[in-house]
């Protein structure tokens, strides 16, 4: 077992499961509130490359539930250095309470799981490999673990994947006291030491096919 594999165990032991529990929502007031979104995230939320946007369709519902109450509390898009965070943080304070996050990400569960095309050139074995560090919260496939409160990677940007990368291993994200998670992704993405590295496990995780996680 690599000392990479070693330390995913080791941080999943430190920081236990179990993903917060949250009232369901309503997609028919969801897609109203919707309308705000489409423009940076587009119509069938596939997001949007020319603005930097991810995708939102096909990620699981407690991980965006969760972002966007990162987001509206300032654990996440508060850094000055954090430039796209910092432009959807008021997006997300203009939902009003949680029930309107829960509604507009019920919504957003209802649309169809994008295919982003590949942009990002890496050696694919070779992130194949590194990736091996990231199954222990991420799964095989990049489909993610609620348990583990570790999101899905797969049928993400690639350029949206290596951005994020980039921020946790600049302490851009995964710093706030509060973001114990992202917290513990900070010290994963070290482990990519070079920016090849990064692209490599980037091209890898754009061969993976989507598989339905848990809600």
């Amino acid at each position: 077992m690599s000392n990479f594999i070693r330390t995913g165990i080791f941080l999943i032991l430190i920081y236990g499961t179990g993903a917060a529990a949250h009232a369901a929502g309503d997609p028919v007031k969801g897609k109203e509130l919707f309308i705000f979104c489409m423009a940076c995230h587009g119509q069938n939320a596939e997001g949007v490359s020319a603005l930097q946007a991810p995708a939102n369709a096909g990620q699981d519902l407690w991980y965006m539930f969760r972002q966007m109450i990162n987001y509206r509390a300032g654990i996440r898009g508060a850094h000055p250095n954090d430039t796209f965070g910092a432009q959807m943080r008021p997006m997300a304070l203009t939902l009003t309470d949680e029930q309107a996050v829960q509604d507009v990400v019920a919504y957003i569960g209802t649309l169809d799981v994008p295919n982003p095309p590949a942009t990002i050139e890496g050696d694919i074995e070779a992130g194949k490999k590194a990736y091996e560090t990231c199954i222990p919260c991420h799964g095989a496939n990049g489909e993610g673990a609620k348990t583990l409160d570790a999101p899905r990677l797969s049928k993400q940007y690639d350029w949206y994947l290596v951005s994020q990368l980039n921020n946790f291993k600049a302490d851009i994200r995964g710093t706030h006291k509060n973001d114990i998670y992202g917290a513990q992704m900070r010290i994963m993405a070290q482990m990519l030491e070079t920016d090849e590295q990064i692209r490599d496990v980037v091209a890898y995780i754009a061969t993976l096919e989507y598989i339905p996680g848990e809600e």
